[in-house]
Formats: structure tokens, sequence, C-alpha cells
């Protein structure tokens, strides 16, 4: 995937001067050796300056994994450790930082080679909250070398969600349709997440869309599009629009990015876009999806920031959809009941025009926008990508600021089922445990808007501890609750 960061965590090392340091020192090669043995070696760089005892080890360790192009730290406790100093390495550094610590190895050595990092772990947090510092604790932070190499592994999508935030321009083009209060909220928070936005006008757009009218680069991306398309090319004649508009989006994003690395697009898709460009942008919308670039529809702005994330942490491409519609009855009772196990209310559909990548479908097809085609010429709504979403896990989630300004998130796991839609547009049947109850307590309870990200794959355990670390109080982000689990607002006797 292009447009997002690639981890490499620098490995850092503590001691307490009255413990053993060859403690440290031994077990962090043991873990580094662990790392290595089982995942791909470039993510991480152990830190050879010193073992950090004091604050000036600490200035050369920061110094040092600098220097390697380190964008997070894990700071690791092999024996009790220095609380000042070993806290003052995440407060200097520049990124996401993580804490974890050794446990010990085996009764037979329980005196010069015990270390305590147990003990050592409490304090390290303590002082993490004292400073004011951010820092990232796994659920059991202390481990062998081969369990900490693995909780380093899950830190590694944390670190490139975490550092794309650090470094993402939103680029939006509005204002937003008429009837789409709900894709409206304060960016205010977005500053708050230091990620920067410009916002143009669909003028803009236009304009500069006009000026790629003769692009000579246009018949080599109308034959890419033809090569991805395939049979499902039913409308050829768009297609050199279309790669018109794809250029004037990737030329906007590399001449406006400005000091940002990582860009983020809201995008404007009706309804005065088809008759003004002649063309719906959907397709062109999943292409650069596919490629590591979201681009949302509706100005969706946090919709789009939602997808970036995913993008980072899957490090595969994701899509926006509406939570949109209820699976009739004689589809749940003919595809679903008794082959799956969910009830009725775990299911519904989700949905968008043709926004949805062509890898992420069974099937493709260059088509017509059914629904704005009710109400306008068919011509100037072509262009959009419709098949059913392959079958498999998936994770529902999204970052949100409410009307009154409160980060608030939700992440649901569950699957796209092999079932056919029998429907038009990017769309599948979705499966979520306790989808009923999360919809009407979450998604209704919260104000969450219709549109929500989805992510190939589980990865609600890495995405929570995103929303965790940039911010969002544990108890707004939601989640969809096991049975016998209620919610707040839940009536009990329901």
């Amino acid at each position: 995937m292009i447009n997002i960061p690639k981890a490499k965590i620098g490995i850092v090392a503590v001691s307490r001067d009255c413990f053993p340091e060859s403690l440290s020192v031994n077990r962090r090669k043991a873990l580094v050796e662990a790392y290595k043995a089982k995942y791909d070696e470039a993510d991480i760089y152990e830190c050879p300056v010193c073992i950090v005892e004091s604050e000036i080890h600490m200035v050369q360790a920061l110094e040092d994994v600098k220097k390697a192009g380190c964008n997070a730290i894990v700071v690791y406790l092999g024996n009790f450790g220095p609380e000042i100093s070993e806290t003052l390495l995440a407060k200097h550094f520049e990124g996401p930082a993580m804490y974890i610590a050794a446990a010990e190895e085996s009764q037979n050595d329980l005196s010069d080679g015990r270390g305590d990092a147990y003990c050592g772990m409490l304090n390290a947090s303590y002082n993490l909250k004292l400073r004011n510092v951010k820092a990232y604790i796994p659920e059991y932070p202390v481990g062998t070398a081969a369990e900490c190499a693995d909780m380093i592994h899950e830190f590694v999508p944390i670190v490139r969600a975490t550092v794309g935030l650090s470094k993402l321009k939103i680029i939006s083009f509005g204002p937003r349709p008429l009837n789409f209060l709900a894709c409206n909220a304060p960016i205010k928070q977005l500053y708050n997440l230091n990620v920067e936005i410009e916002e143009n006008s669909e003028l803009d757009l236009f304009e500069a869309f006009n000026k790629h009218a003769d692009d000579s680069r246009i018949p080599e991306v109308v034959k890419d599009m033809e090569n991805e398309l395939g049979e499902g090319n039913k409308k050829p004649e768009v297609l050199a629009k279309l790669a018109q508009y794809e250029l004037t989006l990737l030329d906007w994003v590399e001449a406006h990015k400005g000091y940002r690395e990582y860009v983020c697009i809201a995008g404007k898709c009706w309804p005065a876009f088809q008759t003004q460009f002649g063309f719906v942008p959907c397709y062109v919308n999943s292409r650069l999806t596919g490629r590591g670039i979201p681009v949302s529809c509706e100005v969706d702005i946090y919709g789009a920031l939602s997808e970036f994330i995913g993008t980072c942490v899957s490090d595969d491409a994701v899509t926006l959809l509406d939570i949109n519609n209820s699976v009739p009855d004689d589809m749940y009772e003919e595809a679903i009941k008794g082959k799956f196990d969910y009830s009725h209310t775990d299911t519904f559909m989700g949905f968008h025009c043709g926004n949805t990548c062509s890898s992420k479908l069974a099937a493709c097809s260059m088509k017509y926008q059914k629904i704005m085609a009710r109400s306008l010429p068919v011509e100037v709504t072509n262009g959009t990508l419709e098949g059913d979403i392959i079958p498999g896990d998936i994770t529902f989630y999204r970052l949100q600021s409410t009307a009154d300004g409160i980060l608030r998130a939700y992440v649901a796991q569950g699957e796209v089922l092999p079932v056919a839609t029998q429907s038009f547009g990017g769309i599948g049947v979705f499966a979520i445990p306790e989808m009923g109850r999360f919809y009407r307590h979450v998604l209704i309870e919260k104000n969450y808007p219709h549109h929500g990200a989805v992510a190939f794959g589980h990865y609600g355990k890495a995405l929570y501890e995103v929303f965790k670390y940039i911010g969002v109080c544990t108890e707004e982000i939601g989640f969809n609750q096991p049975k016998g689990m209620l919610y707040k607002t839940e009536n009990p006797f329901a």
C-alpha cells in the first residue's frame, strides 16, 4: 500500500543500577532474536549504545534511535528499571512509545537472576501518569522473549496509524450535499489529533479537472482501467473522463499536501457533480482507496479519517459503506437461518454506490448509478463500480467528533456472508454478533452517521488500542457487547 508509513521500532533496554545490568543486556538480546526469528526484522532496531540507567544514557539512546530513523520505540524493562530515565524516553521521543517487561526465566535462578520487572512496570506506569506522558502498554505487558516479541508485532499497526495521523492532511471538496447533516462534524478534533485539513470548493475541483482535458497521461490510465475491469467494463465511453478525473485528484494531492506526508480525500459526488462533470466519481474513488489513498463520499471528513486509520492498521484496502438496509425475511430464512449462527437482527446490508475497490468485490461491473438515475439522465450517472463484496472477516468501525466536540469511536467485528445480495451497488450481507443491540445502543444512542468504515479482517484489537492511544476516552469507544452485558441505556426487562 502507498500513502501509509512503515514502522521502524527502536528497542531500548533499561536497567536499575542496583540490579545486574547483564539481565537487561541478555534479555534484550533474546527479545531481538525472538522477534527476528518470527517477524520482519526490518521492523525493529536494537539500540546498542547503552542500557539506560541514567538521564545521560536516556539522551544517548534517543539520539541513537533518531539517527537510525526509528519512528517508534519500545522501552524494555529487562529488570526493575529506572523509573525517571525510562519515563523520559517516551516524554522526549517524537513518536509512539510502548512499555513491556521481562518475565523471570527459571525457578533455578531467582537470586542474581531475578529482575523484578513485574514490579518495575508498576512504577513505570505511575511515572508516565505523573508526567502526562502517553504510552502504549499491552493488556498483559510482562512476558518471555517470544511473548514480548508478539507484543511488539501487535504494536506495529498502532505505530503505522498514530505516525500516519501525525503527518496526515485531509483534502475536502464541498460543501456537503443537502440533507447530509449526518456527515457534518466539527473539525476542531482534527487539529487535536494533529491532522491538517484543507477545505476546497467543488468549483476549484471543476476548474482543475477542465485543465486536465488534454492530459497526455489519459490513454495510459484508460488502459489500466480496462485491464482492471475486464469483462466488467460496461461503460467504456466514460473511461477517458474518469481517467482525467483520477489524474486531477492525484495532481491536486501532490500540489497541496504541503509539508504533510500522507493524504486522504473527502470528496463531493452529487447532486451537481454529475451534471457538470458528466459522470459519477465512484470508480475513481475506489481505485485511489485501493492503493492507500482513501476517498470518502459526500464530503465525509471523519469517514475519510476513519478509512485512513483502517488502511494503516490493516496495511490493506478498506471501504466506506452505508449501514444501509435490513435483510429481507425470505432471504434470511432461505440463505442464512440454520446455515450460520446468526439471528435475523444480527444481519444487515452494507452498501454504497460503487466506491469499494475491485479487489474487495467477488466480481465487478462498471455501470450507471441507479439511485441518481431516478432523477437525472442516465448518461451522466455512469462511473459506479458494482458487485457483491467478497465473503470473509470484517471489522466495522468509525472515529467521529460529536456536534459538541467529543471524540467518539466504535469497533465491531463480524463477517460478510457468502449470500447473494440480489441488489445493486457495492454491497454485501453483513453479520455482526448482537448487531441489533449495537445498532440501537451505540449507533443510534451515540448519534453516529450512516457511514461506517470497513476493514477486511478482524482488526478490532488494534483499532481499539489506536483509539485509546490518540485520546478517545474508553467510555466513548463502543463495541458490540455480548449477551448478558447490558448497555447503560438498555432496558434490563426488554
